[in-house]
């Protein structure tokens, strides 16, 4: 399969738009859009696939991030500000993590682990998600800069909410290190906006 195109590169970027959109919705509302949050979190959990587009399920797991990543390159303004601090947040971090050899190994452990996990309870319940958080929180959180996540504290304060914000942030390193498999990169990014937009228009319609 051949992942240098641009529909995957589209594809991997929408997860992280869709990451950055789970985590603002949580931690403003304390609640996600819950088809987007079981694809994000078992795209963590999908180590090995012979297709993009499966490490999501399908397009429309994707269908929150695909609208959003829409928004955000539409116009010259940045639509949301937070939602894109946090895309460029992960991207950052995910470049960082690919020379770290010995988080990776921790990261690969750790969802092992949760897979097995997600296995016997399901991928959203709670001890699959608290494991992805605690291992986002040992592993990526120990990089600088940290991401800081903005929103109401009586939301951040609770520790089902902070795992939940900690797994769709693991999600969106997993997208990243996606987009970065896909050929993906910042002047790729920069340069092929037309395309990458008329990409989402098609993708949209599918869903």
């Amino acid at each position: 399969m051949q992942l240098n195109t641009i529909t995957h590169q589209t594809i991997a970027l929408a997860g992280i738009a869709q990451a950055a959109a789970l985590v603002q919705q949580l931690a403003s509302k304390g609640s996600a859009d819950a088809v987007a949050l079981e694809a994000s979190l078992a795209s963590v959990l999908k180590i090995d696939t012979d297709s993009v587009i499966d490490v999501y399920g399908s397009l429309s797991g994707i269908k929150l991030g695909l609208e959003q990543l829409d928004i955000q390159m539409t116009g010259y303004k940045i639509a949301n500000p937070e939602q894109a601090r946090y895309s460029a947040s992960l991207v950052f971090l995910e470049n960082q993590l690919s020379g770290r050899k010995d988080l990776l190994k921790t990261i690969h452990t750790g969802v092992l682990k949760a897979q097995a996990q997600s296995e016997h309870f399901g991928v959203v319940h709670e001890n699959t998600i608290a494991n992805l958080g605690e291992l986002y929180q040992s592993t990526i959180s120990t990089m600088q800069p940290r991401i800081m996540v903005n929103g109401d504290p009586s939301f951040l304060s609770r520790a089902d909410i902070a795992n939940k914000i900690r797994a769709c942030l693991l999600a969106g390193i997993r997208s990243a290190i996606l987009w970065r498999q896909c050929g993906g990169t910042r002047w790729k990014f920069l340069f092929f906006r037309k395309k990458i937009q008329a990409e989402l228009q098609i993708l949209l319609q599918q869903v």
